[in-house]
């Protein structure tokens, strides 16, 4: 996948699918309604947009994700990691720990990710 940018309506869209689907399009249309304030082309216009990103499809006016939460979540953190830390994790968890205390469980759970990272 290219460089994928989503705006913050994008990605609140996207949580609503993911939480909802597989939905009909009017349905997506009445949540977003709903939890967004948007009238039902804003939506309808949402759901063709991020189709043509390749993140959603709209078979038969049902739309699901082509993307998951966390494949999003890797590919945007992927991208912060290059852009702000010139892709040096050790940079990045040196900013992000900066004056923050772990707690034992959060220590154990990155340990474990370390693990994992090597082999």
């Amino acid at each position: 996948m290219d460089k994928l940018v989503l705006f913050d309506a994008e990605k609140h869209f996207l949580e609503i699918l993911w939480a909802a689907e597989p939905v009909k399009s009017t349905e997506l249309a009445r949540i977003c309604q709903e939890k967004l304030g948007w009238k039902k082309p804003t939506t309808f216009n949402m759901i063709r947009k991020l189709a043509d990103k390749r993140l959603l499809q709209n078979e038969n006016a049902t739309v699901t994700a082509l993307i998951s939460r966390r494949d999003l979540q890797r590919l945007e953190s992927e991208a912060l990691l290059q852009q702000s830390f010139q892709g040096s994790v050790p940079a990045f968890l040196a900013a992000f720990l900066e004056g923050r205390r772990l707690e034992p469980d959060e220590l154990e759970a990155l340990k474990r990710l370390i693990e994992e990272a090597r082999s």
